[in-house]
């Protein structure tokens, strides 16, 4: 009978210093990813491997402490935790191990109800609130695998911020598990979620520069 060889362990593998030794087109786990040992930042989703944009500009870091500030204040004594990147969000779909974790992302803002999902690492399974805003480094298949892998993991809301057009978009996971679109707010609106009882987000503020 032939023998198979383990999957090898984190100490048996060599770390990867430069993003040069990366190649793009092949698959990688969160094994491989806690490897990377270089400044730039990637994401992998559903195995592939995506350049995160460089230092955030300023207006978006901005909007981030805009809405991360109140869901914060909001939060403070009860069960649900929010962070905001660097923090990885490991969505596993068959198993816990790391050699079969094919999805690890970054998103700006999480919010984590279930304690259960936050370990030394990050969080592994899927937030309750995921916020992305976007920047002139998002690229349309980012963002359409983003959505993809949110929706399969089942996080409940994902609140997408526009900071050029001014906008704020939610998705809301039904009963069927399937994001439903809510209308797009601008402006003079308000953000309200079930997720967080007594939490009013008010664009205004959070475009405020």
């Amino acid at each position: 009978m032939k023998t198979i060889k383990p999957y090898p362990t984190e100490e048996e593998l060599p770390l990867i210093t430069t993003v040069n030794e990366i190649d793009f087109s092949a698959t990688y786990s969160y094994a491989d990813y806690m490897r990377f040992e270089f400044e730039e930042r990637l994401e992998i989703i559903k195995g592939h491997l995506f350049k995160m944009s460089p230092a955030p500009a300023r207006l978006h870091q901005r909007i981030v402490t805009n809405i991360f500030g109140p869901i914060y204040i909001t939060l403070k004594g009860k069960q649900c935790q929010v962070y905001t990147a660097p923090f990885d969000v490991r969505l596993a779909r068959k198993n816990q191990d790391d050699k079969e974790i094919f999805t690890v992302v970054q998103p700006d803002i999480v919010v984590v109800c279930d304690k259960s999902k936050l370990d030394k690492r990050g969080c592994i399974g899927a937030p309750d609130i995921v916020i992305e805003i976007l920047s002139a480094g998002n690229n349309k298949k980012e963002l359409i695998n983003k959505y993809e892998v949110y929706e399969e993991s089942g996080v409940k809301e994902y609140w997408i911020v526009s900071p050029s057009e001014k906008t704020f978009f939610k998705y809301i996971l039904d009963d069927q598990g399937k994001f439903q679109p809510t209308k797009l707010l601008t402006i003079g609106e308000e953000v309200t979620t079930p997720i967080l009882p007594g939490f009013i987000l008010n664009l205004e503020e959070v475009f405020e520069d």
